[in-house]
């Protein structure tokens, strides 16, 4: 994925919804993103989340116990890059895209993780492939 949006991510704001290790957070920070906030609602999650952020001293990393989806569809802040990995076989991505869709700002993109990928309507997949079960794509704006 990180090879689609090239080596670098500086100055992007980024979205980690269902953060789960954080493990695409933490990267995006470590490739220069300005900003990443992760959401996590599971308690234990949360809770290695902080101390993965504290040990790796993540300064440009936010952490909020909520439910990514309740957080998508609230109004606020828009995004360069918004990463959407909901647990497997949930069904949830469907209207996570939806919502995640307007919350990005002009040229920004997705990226989803799933067992498979609903079409959702004014988003385009740019890039996609698959491992195993899951499926993943970059998505854009059309």
């Amino acid at each position: 994925m990180f090879n689609w949006l090239g080596q670098r991510l500086d100055g992007l704001t980024c979205l980690d919804a269902f953060a789960g290790s954080g493990a695409l957070g933490f990267e995006a920070v470590s490739r220069g993103a300005a900003r990443v906030i992760m959401l996590e609602r599971d308690a234990a999650a949360h809770a290695a989340l902080r101390g993965n952020a504290e040990r790796l001293a993540a300064g440009r990393v936010e952490i909020a116990r909520v439910d990514a989806i309740a957080y998508l569809r609230s109004p606020g802040e828009s995004f360069d890059l918004i990463f959407l990995d909901p647990p497997f076989d949930s069904g949830l991505l469907p209207e996570a895209l939806r919502c995640a869709a307007t919350r990005l700002r002009p040229g920004g993109k997705i990226y989803a993780e799933a067992a498979a990928f609903p079409c959702v309507e004014g988003l385009s997949a740019t890039h996609q492939g698959r491992a195993g079960h899951a499926h993943y794509c970059l998505l854009e704006p059309v």
